[in-house]
């Protein structure tokens, strides 16, 4: 949820959020006060905040929350940071905020997130098993370079051997790779950001192989590059 009282400033915030992935905007609000009703009807996991609004600020909005969201705190203000980072903000962004930052901030949240609801256990063993060719095959994730989607199958390419196909959708299995090593850059293909030799225009090379970047991927994907410079 997007929540600033500058109708310019929600704009930017909202192309931002839908330039990242694994962001859906739930709602845009003008207040605090319609944040609240929203909040009562709609399931939220990550609120995108301004602290300077009429009526109930932002740091009074998060106060007055019994049940918060992750939140992070976008403001032209950076003598709030204290205040906001002892709230339990997942960052405070100060405008105007590059993409490249902006990621980075998304990137913490999803973390996070994926904290929350996939605690690792001890000794995470990195791999994970799939039904393919009538048996259950366990597939490394550090060995997986290119997952391609085909209708009701994927392809998992991998770096040793020949690929697996398994019924199983996009989704699915994006939820079963850990973030920080796949990206989807495509409606049908995951890339291992591990196997990436080189990027030209809209196009992702791991080695000898090219993927296609779709424009709704391509800005995230160069921010991460770019960050790991």
């Amino acid at each position: 949820m997007a929540v600033d009282d500058e109708p310019l400033a929600l704009d930017l915030l909202e192309d931002n959020i839908r330039q990242v992935p694994y962001l859906t905007l739930v709602a845009r609000c003008r207040n605090a006060l319609e944040a609240i009703e929203v909040l009562g009807k709609e399931p939220v996991d990550l609120i995108f905040l301004d602290i300077q609004m009429p009526g109930l600020s932002g740091l009074q909005f998060v106060q007055s929350l019994t049940q918060k969201p992750m939140i992070i705190m976008i403001t032209a203000y950076e003598q709030y940071a204290l205040e906001g980072f002892n709230l339990d903000v997942v960052d405070y962004l100060v405008k105007p905020v590059p993409f490249e930052r902006f990621l980075k901030a998304c990137n913490k949240a999803q973390e996070l997130h994926n904290l929350k609801n996939h605690p690792p256990s001890a000794g995470d063993p990195g791999y994970f098993f799939v039904n393919a060719e009538y048996s259950l095959v366990k597939v490394v994730f550090d060995d997986i370079v290119l997952i391609e989607g085909l209708k009701d199958y994927l392809k998992i390419q991998l770096a040793h051997g020949k690929p697996l196909i398994i019924r199983m959708s996009m989704k699915t299995i994006e939820e079963k790779l850990p973030a920080r090593k796949f990206m989807r850059v495509h409606k049908s293909y995951i890339i291992s950001l591990a196997a990436i030799t080189s990027i030209r225009k809209n196009t992702v090379f791991l080695g000898s192989q090219e993927v296609p970047v779709s424009e709704n991927y391509k800005d995230a994907l160069l921010a991460i590059t770019a960050g790991q410079r």
